[in-house]
């Protein structure tokens, strides 16, 4: 993964977006200390990340989430 400071991000956007899109992952940095804040990741990986296997209850079981559950998914799931 590449660390990019905003102004790189700005300077360089369109040859960052096709690094993107053959699967490279990037990692802004932001301020003076250049804290990271935001990874930007392929469209693919991130629908996929989305999805959660149920391993050997699959296609057996199902599950839902609602909005106002109080634990987030991943402090249940690791993903």
């Amino acid at each position: 993964m590449e660390i990019l400071t905003i102004g790189k991000l700005k300077t360089n956007f369109s040859d960052i977006i096709k690094s993107i899109k053959t699967g490279k992952k990037i990692i802004i940095a932001f301020g003076k200390k250049k804290e990271k804040v935001a990874v930007i990741i392929p469209y693919e990986k991130y629908v996929k990340s989305k999805k959660i296997k149920l391993g050997l209850l699959e296609k057996k079981a199902s599950f839902k989430i609602k909005k106002d559950f109080k634990i987030k998914e991943e402090e249940i799931f690791e993903l």
